[in-house]
């Protein structure tokens, strides 16, 4: 969702001292990070815990999580094999190749050509792992290829505490971080959901869910949590949009506006794990107030209601298969875009439902299958008709599969330099039935849905 700045706008005070109050925490942290003596921490989390990536993630590469995954992040990412000494940093790169079944109507993208690109999608620096007993990293900062440019990525500095209710087990904790469901401990919602990765030069579809893409880096927030038994998770968090001083500083790339009001977020889970099979269930939710940039009028409103599942068989971790799910609906209110003629209509809907299922041959060898579909209200102001990306039918109508293949020679306990590096090299093909509301000619300049299949191939290391 894109919500447009057509006047001036004055910041109220309350919001100012909100950020100021958050980037005075940050701050704090940020201490933290670089002056623990003995930071107990690891450049990746399987140093630092002493296991092996196939411990805590399917395939031995994230960020699809086991059970034992879903508990270290929980617990702040603070587990450790006890052992001091260690630096809390960690490296990715990301480089690919993308083909589409039909050359875009323009460049792919700022430094690249219509079709046939190479790229190094990214390249990151994590400051990840224990700080002290109860306080963990998970901070990425990523230099883009295709953008040329270096941000602030996800953030997610925790406190985690662990505790006795009725004798049974219980994890509280407080997370700052940049990006609701970032959080998440499940592999169904935006933050860490399948595909993992995907090409940015390729087409997209012309809208979602604001809790899916709309927010990442361009807020700050805190959240709080709780896993009681292992298996009741509760999540309630609050954001505000960071200032464009702020958003420039971090290397953010756009712009949400202003948020009079908290956006609130909040997430319900029940998990069983029965050792060689999970599952899990849940709810989650999204309420906001965005006003565009320099307005002074009234306000955007998107409420998004998700619900998600997944059921994981591990056996002997010699074959693992793996199935996820999500639907989320959204209701829109969109009175500072009809206000200013970027909508035709003062409200509208969209929803979006993924599935996908995967399976894993001796944690090395893996196979996905998702189904993607988004469906929403038409207007003609919202979804033009542009080449390539934009609707003729004024629709945001877009659904199709992907498949993924992927290799992993490395991340288990016997690996070439375990648990120091890691590798993941893959197949991703994207196929298309519905692209803006039609299958043939969906942007009235002839371009069909199926133009836009992709084909990417990647090489993804961690180190």
């Amino acid at each position: 969702m894109v919500f447009p700045s057509p006047k001036p706008f004055h910041p109220q005070g309350r919001r100012k001292a909100f950020l100021l109050g958050v980037c005075r925490a940050l701050a704090v942290l940020a201490l933290v990070e670089v002056s623990v003596p003995t930071a107990h921490a690891v450049p990746s989390f399987a140093r630092q815990t002493g296991e092996e990536c196939a411990s805590c993630h399917v395939g031995s590469f994230g960020p699809q999580l086991t059970p034992r995954g879903r508990q270290f992040k929980l617990t702040g990412y603070t587990d450790s094999d006890g052992k001091a000494g260690k630096i809390p940093l960690a490296a990715m790169f990301l480089g690919s190749w993308t083909q589409t079944d039909k050359d875009q109507a323009g460049d792919a993208g700022p430094h690249a050509g219509s079709n046939n690109n190479a790229s190094l999608d990214q390249a990151s620096l994590f400051v990840a792992g224990r700080l002290t007993d109860n306080l963990g990293s998970f901070t990425q900062i990523t230099y883009s290829g295709v953008d040329r440019n270096t941000a602030l990525d996800n953030m997610d500095i925790r406190y985690a505490q662990r505790l006795k209710l009725d004798d049974k087990n219980l994890v509280v904790g407080v997370s700052l971080n940049n990006n609701p469901t970032v959080t998440d401990p499940f592999n169904t919602v935006p933050a860490w959901r399948f595909p993992y990765i995907s090409s940015e030069l390729a087409p997209g579809g012309a809208a979602s869910p604001l809790i899916v893409d709309g927010l990442g880096q361009q807020v700050l927030g805190a959240s709080t949590y709780a896993l009681w038994n292992d298996m009741l998770y509760v999540e309630l968090g609050g954001y505000q949009a960071l200032a464009r001083p702020v958003l420039n500083a971090t290397g953010a790339k756009a712009d949400l506006g202003n948020t009079p009001g908290l956006i609130t977020y909040w997430r319900m889970a029940y998990m069983n794990d029965m050792h060689k099979q999970n599952f899990h269930a849940g709810l989650f939710g999204l309420n906001s107030r965005i006003q565009p940039r320099e307005f002074d009028g009234p306000s955007n409103k998107a409420n998004d209601l998700g619900v998600d599942a997944s059921y994981q068989f591990l056996g002997t971790r010699k074959h693992i298969a793996s199935v996820y799910g999500s639907y989320i609906r959204e209701n829109q209110t969109l009175s500072a875009s009809f206000a200013s003629g970027d909508a035709a209509s003062r409200s509208g809907n969209l929803s979006e439902l993924m599935l996908n299922a995967s399976y894993y041959y001796d944690q090395t060898w893996g196979l996905t299958l998702g189904r993607f579909d988004t469906k929403g209200s038409r207007d003609v102001n919202l979804y033009p008709g542009e080449p390539d990306s934009g609707s003729r039918l004024a629709s945001p109508n877009t659904a199709g599969y992907s498949l993924q293949a992927d290799w992993t020679p490395w991340g288990k306990e016997d690996s070439w330099q375990a648990p120091w590096a890691n590798v993941r090299v893959g197949a991703q093909y994207v196929m298309y039935q519905h692209f803006n509301g039609a299958s043939h000619n969906y942007d009235g300049s002839g371009r069909d849905a199926s133009n836009n299949d992709t084909l990417f191939l990647f090489v993804w290391t961690a180190f």
